[in-house]
């Protein structure tokens, strides 16, 4: 969990998830090309993983499915050293990461920033990739999900799923620590996943909503959002470059794909 030292006067948090809800894509997806170049991954095992998630795309992922991914996730990891990891998405961050952030999200972030409220990203990706983008918005605080180490490399084991039920959990011990009143917080996601995160807080938003977000969404009149601007922020990143560049970067893209290779996004037809 990475934490900027805010102080939440106002008792209010926004929690965020990240894929498909702050950027508009995958994030193992968007990480995929660069962890090929270094032979990280092969092009088969990146061919593959991109057919997954076309298949979860188009059929949706029930929860045996999405546990089975994220055990076969977990083993590709397993070994990978994570100095070199950290130099690959360190090095990739800007131009895989920046154009692919919503202009909608970051218009909320800010207004949010605004009244003075915390923003936290909230993300089943691999904190070390989650961290890094959360600081390039400037946002307080975020919490992905985390991957054992042993000996500098990657054990295949994970120690935190920031996933389902998880999420909500981490939602609710930020609040518990930090003061947030829950029933004045807000909530963002486009997944039926993140459903018991939408259910602690007292303002939901489904983005982008998939099939069943969007009629649990309806059913109990939560904010429905389409964003559909992706839109670079380098241009705005510029002053924050050296202190990416100093931050831990570790199992960025690979832990990215705990989430994106169908960790239960898009249904009926809509990739994430």
């Amino acid at each position: 969990m990475a934490d900027s030292g805010s102080d939440p006067t106002s008792g209010v948090a926004a929690f965020f998830d990240l894929d498909k809800t702050i950027i508009a894509s995958s994030s193992a997806l968007a990480f995929g090309r660069p962890l090929m170049r270094e032979g990280m991954i092969s092009r088969r095992t990146a061919l593959k993983s991109a057919y997954a998630q076309l298949v979860f795309s188009l059929s949706g992922a029930d929860e045996d499915r999405t546990e089975r991914l994220r055990t076969e996730i977990s083993a590709l990891c397993r070994g990978w050293d994570v100095a070199q990891l950290r130099t690959v998405v360190a090095e990739t961050l800007h131009d895989v990461v920046t154009p692919l952030v919503y202009a909608e999200a970051e218009a909320l972030i800010a207004a949010h920033k605004a009244q003075g409220h915390d923003v936290i990203v909230l993300s089943a990706a691999g904190e070390e990739v989650v961290t890094p983008i959360a600081a390039m918005l400037g946002v307080d605080d975020s919490v992905g999900t985390r991957m054992s180490v042993v000996d500098g490399r990657y054990s295949g084991e994970i120690d935190f799923y920031c996933y389902g039920e998880q999420k909500a959990a981490a939602a609710s011990r930020l609040a518990a620590e930090r003061g947030y009143d829950l029933a004045r917080c807000h909530a963002y996601s486009d997944s039926s996943t993140d459903v018991p995160l939408l259910e602690t807080v007292g303002h939901a938003h489904a983005v982008n909503p998939d099939r069943t977000l969007r009629r649990i969404a309806t059913e109990r009149a939560w904010e429905l959002h389409a964003f559909d601007k992706p839109v670079s922020i380098r241009s705005r990143m510029t002053a924050r470059s050296n202190v990416l560049a100093g931050l831990g970067i570790g199992l960025g893209a690979a832990l990215a794909g705990v989430t994106a290779y169908g960790l239960v996004r898009r249904i009926g037809g809509r990739p994430t």
